[in-house]
């Protein structure tokens, strides 16, 4: 089997690499080793921070940019998300959903936000008049959003009664759905029904890895949070599971060996982006890669 290079769009960091403070030059040695495992471009996703902070990694993510052809954009993750599904962020640093509080940290390299539509007072009508790709997460609603984060994860579940965002993200054919497929975040029971429900062409694989994914971290500090790694997953000191700490290859893997993998999934995100497939990946029958 033959597939494009792999976009990853959500994923924090890895290699003990965190956008949310790492430099440049640590930026652009971590596309290289993520190059040669199989991913091509990336869209480093920026949690939960103060204005100051998300302003300075945004400009040091834009200038490793300019040094490798990797970077497609940011995914901003956060201050715009319900407290009532805030996961590991802080909610310290949430911001109402209004045009002016985007523009504390607006940036043409920002390519995808995650937010509350539910509590939305005007932002989505901006970003997608710029041109900006919506995604609800960290929710309870649903709207008019080109996308819907980590499905399942941080937002209302499936319910017979009434709505909910994971329940919209499902019977919606038109929108473009993540889908954390790492077996920590989501059982095999919801991801068989989250494949058979969504239609193949708008399913988008993320990793939404950690930086203490494939490194030597056992602890470390995450959107203000202390986050530890026993080996299997990544929780916080109250339980609650934080990102993944595997990458899309080995996602893939994973899912390949279930019978849950299709090669179109990873075209859908070029796709999504209106992207150029790149470069090319064989992968064996185990789902082992070989690069050209």
């Amino acid at each position: 089997m033959k597939t494009p290079l792999i976009i990853e769009q959500h994923f924090h960091g890895a290699y003990g690499v965190d956008f949310n403070k790492s430099g440049v030059s640590e930026i652009i040695e971590l596309t290289k080793k993520l190059r040669r495992i199989g991913i091509g471009k990336i869209f480093p996703t920026l949690v939960t921070d103060s204005v100051q902070n998300i302003r300075r990694q945004i400009d040091v993510i834009k200038e490793a940019a300019k040094h490798t052809e990797n970077i497609a954009g940011i995914h901003l993750e956060g201050i715009f998300i319900n407290p009532e599904k805030k996961g590991i962020h802080n909610p310290k640093h949430f911001l109402p959903l209004t045009v002016d509080n985007y523009k504390l940290i607006e940036d043409d390299f920002i390519k995808i936000v995650t937010l509350a539509p539910e509590l939305d007072e005007g932002l989505i009508d901006y970003l997608k008049e710029k041109g900006v790709k919506v995604q609800a997460g960290h929710c309870t609603g649903f709207g008019d959003v080109d996308g819907v984060t980590h499905t399942f994860n941080a937002m209302s579940g499936i319910t017979h009664r009434g709505s909910s965002t994971a329940l919209s993200a499902l019977i919606n054919d038109n929108i473009y759905t993540e889908i954390i497929g790492d077996g920590i975040h989501v059982s095999d029971d919801a991801l068989k029904l989250f494949f058979k429900a969504k239609p193949v062409e708008k399913i988008i694989l993320i990793s939404d890895a950690l930086p203490i994914t494939y490194s030597n971290i056992k602890e470390t500090t995450f959107a203000d949070s202390k986050i530890y790694y026993n080996g299997d997953k990544a929780t916080s000191e109250s339980g609650t599971i934080a990102g993944s700490t595997k990458l899309l290859p080995e996602i893939i893997q994973i899912l390949g060996k279930k019978g849950m993998f299709n090669p179109k999934f990873i075209e859908n995100t070029y796709r999504y982006h209106n992207i150029e497939p790149e470069g090319e990946i064989e992968w064996d029958e185990n789902f082992n890669i070989h690069i050209d």
